[in-house]
This record gives C-alpha cells, structure tokens and sequence, in this order.
C-alpha cells in the first residue's frame, strides 16, 4: 500500500466488515461548485476551526467544475446524521448559498481522472485560489504530494463530534422556529452521546427550513435509532 493510501485509509475509510450494510460513514464531503468559489467555503474552513474547535479539513478540486472540503471521523456514524451535521454548517455559515454534501462509506480518493486530462486533487489551502476558474489539476497529482498534505490532518474524536451535535443543535432551538421535542422525549437510560445525536436528528427534523428529503432521511435515522435501542 502506497503512502498516500495509507493517509487516505487513516482518515476516510471504513473498514469493511465495519461497513457492511450498516450505511456508516468516516467521509464528509461539503462541495461547492458553479461556480467554484474558495470565499464561501473559507468561511467554512475557517469557522469549523476557530468556532468549533474541530480539526481542518482537507480541500480538493473534484475535477469537473466544484471544490470540496473533506471532513474525517474517527469513528463512523450514520450517513443520515452525517449529512444533516454538513447540512448545519451550510445553514450555519453560508444560509443562502447552494452547497452539496457528499457521505460515502467507501469514499474514491482525489487524484483520479476525471474527465479527459482533467484530474480531481487535494490543494494545499494557500494554493485554492488559482483553481477557481478551472477546478482541476491538467496532469495528475503527485502521490507523494498527495500524501504530505493528508498527513498533518486529524479525524474528529467522538468527544468533540458529539460538542459539535450539542452546539448545532443549541443554535437550531434558539431559531424562531418550531421547537424539537423536549430532551426526556429520548428514551431513559441512554448514554449522553445518544442523546445528543438523537436532539439533533429531532432538530433536522422539526427544521422547515432544511430540505424535505434530508428532513425524510433525519426521520429514517431517528426511527432505526429508536428501534435498536428498545
């Protein structure tokens, strides 16, 4: 396995007897494309660091027409729960700007072609700007380029997932809005985490403004989470 594997496997991949039919996730991707901008996602970038204490992101030209921001988590979660938190940091810091999120249980890693002599990359942040205009690299990334980039990037710990679920959530009830269900809605006995995680799914959920198929999928979540821990 080559360096840049390694790197990518460490912060993105699931493992496979983890993975099987269970539609958890490591990978977050958030994607801005037509146009391209780096100023809104630098909001991001810069704002999941400084306000929410959270490791950087990996950023990446998908090769086409879009940049992207690459979230690691060390631990997987339900691809539903980790759409609605990318979803939260779209509504959070850039409310009116179109954004796609992208969870993957096995995530394809950057540096592919793409389309003709297009290649998709991961950049270094002080490099972003120069790809506005054409989002792709014209001949493929270095692997060991690749790899020195990925390798001082950390995953999200579940201690700092679970503050991040709490603070979003904490935003989303001061919305003047219609209001979650009450926390001892959630069954008794749960472990705190569970319950962070389940205020938050609730939240998309009870949110109008997030969009129907993630408010359906937020719902899916909830329902699966209930089930199992009866």
């Amino acid at each position: 396995m080559s360096r840049l594997s390694r790197e990518f496997s460490r912060l993105y991949r699931v493992e496979p007897d983890a993975a099987a039919g269970t539609g958890r996730v490591r990978a977050l991707v958030l994607e801005l494309a037509r146009p391209a901008h780096w100023l809104p996602l630098a909001t991001i970038w810069q704002g999941v660091q400084v306000d929410l204490e959270l490791p950087a992101p990996a950023i990446a030209v998908n090769g086409v027409d879009g940049l992207q921001l690459w979230f690691s988590l060390a631990q997987p979660v339900d691809a539903a729960l980790a759409d609605a938190f990318v979803q939260a940091l779209g509504r959070r810091y850039l409310p009116d700007q179109p954004l796609s999120c992208l969870v993957r249980v096995a995530p394809s890693m950057p540096g592919q072609n793409v389309e003709g002599d297009r290649w998709s990359a991961f950049l270094a942040p002080d490099l972003v700007t120069l790809f506005a205009e054409t989002p792709w690299l014209d001949l493929p990334p270095n692997s060991e380029g690749q790899a020195e980039l990925l390798a001082p990037l950390a995953s999200i710990q579940p201690a700092q997932w679970q503050a991040v679920l709490a603070q979003l959530t904490a935003v989303s009830t001061e919305a003047p809005e219609p209001a979650p269900s009450p926390p001892q809605a959630s069954p008794a006995g749960l472990p705190h985490g569970e319950q962070e995680a389940r205020l938050f799914l609730l939240s998309v959920v009870n949110d109008p403004a997030a969009p129907l198929a993630l408010r359906v999928e937020a719902a899916k979540a909830l329902v699966q989470a209930t089930a199992m821990s009866r």
